[in-house]
């Protein structure tokens, strides 16, 4: 078996050091916490990931990912895990399940507070806190996400080739998500609460003119039908009440996404809707802080750009310590 497989990974539940000073802090183990986490563990550097719940992030719940560079033949998400998590211990990194409750500043060095009052003293930050999707609004989300029930058009959209789909939404994700799909489904329904579209005037008259997308207007999910995967979606109509079941074998929500920064709010910079801004070395506001993946604000929220941001991270925050220890 390859040595990769074989590595110990005993070194995540070692003892941590306590009044330790650690070269990084990485708060959230998603894919681009575990990239810089790898990167900075094969730079020799001190560095520790502290996640609140298990590795992966959104990642961890999917299926399969066919997207990722390397997997001919795709890739569970538990699995790329595993993997990424085994090749950053594999390096030195340590990772803690411990939620963060506060940053503060200690002269050059940053304190992140954990559950316990647990406090790592640390040159410099990464936050890969992730974002969550404003989940569909039935009873039976839990039972068919990943058997039906897809956040992510860019990742699942081949999965439903030759079949019929819905999308529920009705702004400029979810019209680019729909006409995305029109590649690959063969028809493709927009439910969306309202009369018209809130999508950019460019988008609703594409929509609009491509023959694979019907609409089914002022009316909101209520439930999935189906036994082991999505076989229909019921919905009703909010002026009327009136219920119908469309026939779908993959129903995708584009209604909204929820950053998790609420750890760095009034620290840095945040967008009008939460994400963390950062520039093109994914620095934040704050000298010495930096943010990757889902959380900041980025056009596109895969894991491979999750990957990259982690990577390029991690090579900034590596300089910044170079600077501060002149």
């Amino acid at each position: 078996m390859d040595e990769f497989f074989t590595a110990p990974v005993v070194e995540k539940q070692a003892a941590v050091i306590p009044d330790a000073l650690w070269d990084m802090t990485i708060l959230g183990a998603g894919p681009g916490g575990l990239t810089a986490g790898i990167y900075a563990g094969r730079s020799g550097l001190n560095v520790i990931i502290l996640e609140k719940l298990s590795p992966g992030g959104q990642i961890a719940v999917s299926e399969q990912i066919d997207n990722y560079p390397g997997f001919p033949d795709g890739i569970s998400g538990t699995e790329l895990v595993e993997r990424m998590e085994k090749q950053a211990v594999r390096f030195g990194t340590r990772i803690v399940m411990e939620e963060v409750m506060r940053i503060s500043k200690e002269g050059k060095l940053f304190v992140v507070t954990t559950t316990g009052n647990k406090k790592y003293r640390t040159k410099t930050i990464i936050i890969s806190t992730g974002a969550d999707p404003v989940k569909l609004p039935v009873p039976e989300e839990e039972k068919f996400r990943g058997k039906g029930i897809s956040y992510c058009a860019t990742c699942d959209a081949a999965f439903f080739r030759g079949k019929d789909v819905a999308i529920v939404g009705g702004g400029d994700t979810a019209i680019t998500d729909a006409l995305h799909l029109t590649r690959f489904a063969n028809k493709v329904t927009i439910v969306h609460r309202r009369r018209e579209l809130r999508a950019v005037k460019a988008l609703q008259e594409e929509v609009f003119a491509n023959p694979k997308i019907m609409f089914q207007w002022d009316s909101i999910p209520s439930h999935v039908i189906g036994d082991e995967m999505v076989e229909g979606l019921e919905i009703e109509n909010v002026k009327t009440r009136e219920k119908k079941v469309l026939k779908v074998n993959g129903i995708f929500a584009a209604i909204g996404t929820v950053p998790n920064s609420k750890i760095v709010r009034g620290i840095v910079e945040l967008d009008e809707r939460g994400f963390i801004k950062t520039n093109h070395n994914r620095e934040t506001s704050v000298p010495g802080i930096f943010a990757v993946g889902d959380v900041r604000d980025t056009p596109l929220r895969q894991v491979i750009t999750a990957a990259g941001d982690g990577a390029i991270a991690e090579f900034s925050a590596e300089n910044y310590i170079k600077l501060m220890e002149r």
